[in-house]
């Protein structure tokens, strides 16, 4: 008797790799790294300047005291009070805001229009052949009624 082997650790590592969703998140990692950084230059470099039009350019520096007094050491650690750090939070949900929306209306967006239009070119493909196959059809089965008559025709005069 001959066993089936299984498959080596290797081989399956190998088969694992290959399958291209795992490429695919590998290239979505790469590519959202270097998004990062694009998308903090854009915080840094437009939106806080627009907020420091406001107030300060630093969001970072936007706190509030929770629960007095609140003192803050030269390197910005609290050393008394309770401090809320709202202004990060706000910097951090418009990086989130701009990176979704840049992903969305620059990515998600085109290709979502791009497929929907391969589908309607697809279906309008198919919706054709089958109008030509119907009508192929059609075709066949009037030539067998013609054909069937003929014969019909024929048998009754002799």
């Amino acid at each position: 008797m001959s066993e089936k082997k299984e498959p080596g650790v290797v081989a399956g590592f190998k088969a694992f790799l290959m399958r291209g969703n795992v490429v695919d998140l590998a290239v979505a990692v790469v590519i959202g790294a270097a998004f990062t950084n694009i998308v903090n230059s854009v915080v840094k470099g437009v939106i806080n300047p627009l907020v420091g039009a406001i107030g300060t350019k630093n969001l970072d520096s936007y706190s509030s005291c929770l629960k007095g007094p609140c003192e803050t050491a030269a390197d910005g650690t609290v050393t008394s009070g309770v401090m809320i750090l709202w202004g990060s939070v706000l910097g951090a949900t418009l990086s989130f805001v701009i990176t979704a929306a840049v992903v969305y209306f620059l990515m998600v967006l085109p290709m979502s229009t791009y497929l929907a239009r391969q589908e309607a070119l697809r279906k309008a493909r198919e919706g054709t052949h089958e109008i030509i196959e119907v009508t192929e059809l059609e075709v066949l089965k009037e030539i067998r009624d013609a054909l069937v008559a003929q014969r019909g025709s024929g048998h009754t005069e002799h």
